[in-house]
């Protein structure tokens, strides 16, 4: 019982430290929210449909940096429930003719559901660390695999979503307005970060925090350890899948590699890795960087300069120059760019302060 009460008292010592901080993000939010709500008024189609591509990959990774960042489990099997939402929602539109505003929240839930199981069945087992980054993995590729054999969802050929034609917002198909596309992906964004924000600050945050930084001594003082980490799973699972349902809604297709393929994972992690894992805002920052990158190296592949017109075209290269320039980032800012700018703001700190100091003595 002493216990308990420690680790309650640990948590709301922190939880209150944290107000401060939750109300600079939330400021923080609002400017961001602000500009990229304009942003459109000055984009091209292609800028515009490459901002879609940002915010989504963002929102992904903001569902990801929850549950590695900040919970300490590191997974990499996150397609896992993007599929679920893609499927969720593609199935009762197609086959019940539900709205998918409908559907993202039933796979939303569907998805919880999911991770509630995973993260039990692992947790429970003792299954961490390394061994909880394969276990997700090979979750991910058993699903993948599973449903290449499965009748109902049209197995290894995937599902067409037929064309209504023009604008609906009850199908969420927008043929002719791509900025309604973008404006449905600045809310998801928006709102799974303020959702974000709110957890990270709160009591739940602390909890998370404290089983990523040590799980044994966060278990001594009270902290159900196995539950905590299972709600992380859950709130992730969640979040990954309300992307998985804009994504067939914005390509009107889905099928098992594109759902719950190994690269869907890969992409999802790579934004906060680059961006700053555990940072509230690495996953925006690493889409930023990131998603941009990804379609210059295939501009610059499809075509090179003369001296270097023999990878024209070359199937992989940009994947290559793409992964080289990832592993330049990951070797000299291994916190990622906003770790590597906070470290960069302190240093120039350092000076100024020595400045002032003796101006004022």
């Amino acid at each position: 019982m002493t216990d308990q009460h420690a680790g309650q008292r640990l948590a709301r010592s922190l939880y209150t430290l944290g107000l401060p901080g939750i109300g600079r993000d939330y400021f923080a939010l609002a400017l961001v929210a602000v500009a990229l709500f304009v942003a459109p008024l000055f984009l091209d189609r292609f800028l515009l449909s490459l901002g879609v591509l940002i915010l989504f990959w963002a929102h992904l990774g903001n569902a990801w940096n929850l549950m590695a960042g900040y919970a300490g489990q590191f997974s990499f099997g996150h397609a896992v429930f993007y599929g679920i939402g893609a499927y969720t929602s593609t199935v009762l539109l197609v086959d019940h003719a539900i709205s998918p505003w409908v559907g993202m929240i039933a796979g939303a839930l569907l998805a919880a559901l999911f991770g509630l199981l995973m993260g039990y069945l692992l947790f429970h087992f003792g299954i961490r660390g390394h061994f909880f980054a394969l276990g997700t993995f090979a979750i991910a590729e058993l699903v993948r695999l599973l449903a290449t054999e499965i009748e109902f969802i049209n197995t290894s050929v995937g599902i067409h979503i037929p064309l209504v034609g023009g604008d609906s917002w009850p199908r969420m198909q927008f043929e002719d307005s791509l900025i309604n596309y973008y404006y449905v992906m600045l809310g998801i964004f928006v709102v799974g970060l303020i959702l974000v924000i709110a957890i990270v600050h709160g009591r739940l945050g602390s909890y998370f925090q404290a089983i990523r930084e040590n799980e044994e001594a966060a278990a001594a003082l009270g902290v159900d350890v196995l539950r905590y980490k299972t709600i992380a799973v859950m709130v992730s699972g969640a979040l990954t899948a309300v992307a998985g349902t804009f994504f067939t809604q914005y390509f009107l297709f889905v099928d098992p590699t594109l759902a719950f393929g190994v690269g869907v994972s890969v992409q999802i992690l790579l934004r906060p890795i680059v961006g700053g894992v555990g940072a509230i805002w690495g996953p925006l920052v690493g889409s930023l960087l990131l998603t941009p990158l990804g379609e210059l190296t295939r501009a610059f592949v499809r075509t090179p300069p003369a001296f270097l017109s023999a990878i024209e075209g070359r199937a992989g290269v940009d994947v290559m120059l793409f992964g080289a320039i990832l592993v330049l980032v990951v070797l000299f800012m291994p916190h990622g760019v906003v770790g590597a700018g906070r470290s960069l703001w302190q240093a120039l700190q350092r000076p100024v302060r020595r400045i002032v100091l003796s101006v004022t003595k």
